[in-house]
């Protein structure tokens, strides 16, 4: 099970990301922002306005859209 434990907003659509296996790095999701509950993030203000949900252990947006931990985990972009 993929846990993500921290994550910080880059910058436009990208964040980096903190898995509880110690993997970090990127991922760019400008091009995975479609469908109605994903709108509101097209505005970078609204899209940096993530969490971490404590008990879901992805990325979160309060407009209650989010994207599934091992999707993030397979599109990140490890930085060596």
């Amino acid at each position: 099970m993929v846990r993500l434990i921290e994550a910080k907003d880059v910058k436009d659509y990208v964040i980096w990301l903190r898995c509880q296996d110690g993997t970090e790095g990127e991922v760019d999701l400008q091009g995975e922002l479609y469908g109605e509950v994903f709108e509101p993030l097209k505005d970078k203000n609204y899209f940096a306005s993530f969490i971490v949900h404590p008990e879901y252990h992805t990325i979160v947006w309060p407009n209650g859209a989010d994207f599934a931990p091992e999707f993030l985990y397979s599109t990140l972009k490890v930085h060596a």
